[in-house]
């Protein structure tokens, strides 16, 4: 079983990676919605779902503290960033949350040029996503045999992608159901973006699924053939209905619920059945994605000191 502190690690884990991923899938619906309607009805799409990203990469954060022994000593764990993953974790993290909120900002108040906007943007992107490479690493040691592989930051970006693209699919939906309850004008071009940004999201949520399912499939091969066999078993014997129910989920949430909301947003009217779609797609994954993230840790095994 679990201890707080563990749980602390799958709270944090999950939702900065959720953040980084939507930080990534807002700023390509941004651009695809900036190419066909222009950069005022883009920011209208998108600007009240950038400003949702900022609280949830909060509350990461703030769970990761109650890992810490004493969190007032946390400051301490950045020391060594030269030689250790966690300090490099704690860095790119906290840069990723500065830089996210100057671009935030900027994009809110319409500050300086849109050239000059998406550079922040870009080097927030790109700070998250080592962010996350870096997250991935500190389990990738030589005396924890079923952490240490590909499959480790291959998972991570598997839920950073298809947890960002389903929250970001919530956040549009909400956008539009915002501004037409303020009968807000050119609604009709809002919709028209977001059942293209739906497609677009329906469709790498199937790609990211089916990525996912081979990693897993090929983490299981691995675990057999090695000295994490052990795990393979602990998986087998303790958490065989967990897992089923893990792989479950994701299957019915981002494919079988991603399918019909492609099908869906290609439909004019369907608004209700599309957000139905989306919420439940999102709500799937991340029961399905906090499960495999439980099970990432309470199925792992030690070898030597």
């Amino acid at each position: 079983m679990m201890e707080t502190r563990e749980w602390a690690l799958v709270t944090y884990t999950i939702l900065s990676q959720m953040a980084v991923g939507s930080f990534l899938v807002l700023g390509a619906v941004h651009f695809l919605a900036q190419r066909k309607a222009g950069e005022a009805e883009a920011d209208r799409l998108s600007d009240r779902a950038l400003l949702a990203i900022g609280p949830v990469l909060v509350l990461g954060v703030l769970a990761s503290l109650l890992h810490l022994g004493n969190p007032a000593n946390a400051y301490r764990a950045i020391a060594n960033i030269g030689s250790s993953w966690l300090s490099r974790e704690i860095f790119f993290t906290m840069a990723f949350t500065g830089v996210g909120f100057v671009f935030a900002i900027m994009q809110w108040r319409k500050l300086a040029t849109p050239a000059i906007r998406n550079a922040v943007a870009v080097l927030a992107a790109l700070i998250g996503v080592v962010a996350v490479y870096s997250m991935s690493h500190i389990y990738m040691l030589a005396n924890q045999p079923t952490w240490n592989s590909a499959a480790t930051p291959l998972s991570f970006f598997c839920t950073t992608l298809l947890l960002g693209s389903l929250a970001i699919g919530v956040a549009l939906s909400a956008n539009y159901t915002y501004l037409k309850s303020r009968k807000s004008a050119a609604l009709d071009v809002q919709a028209n973006l977001l059942r293209d940004a739906l497609r677009w999201i329906a469709v790498a949520a199937i790609v990211v699924l089916g990525f996912e399912l081979v990693v897993i499939s090929a983490s299981l091969i691995d675990f057999g053939s090695g000295d994490a066999a052990a795990s393979l078993v602990n998986i087998a014997e303790d958490y065989n209905t967990l897992f089923i129910l893990r792989i479950s989920l994701v299957f019915l949430g981002a494919g079988v619920f991603a399918f019909f909301l492609y099908r869906t947003a290609s439909v004019l009217g369907q608004e209700r059945v599309l957000f139905a779609l989306v919420y439940g797609a999102f709500a799937l994954v991340l029961i399905a994605e906090v499960m495999g993230r439980y099970l990432f840790y309470a199925s792992h095994i030690k070898i030597g000191f």
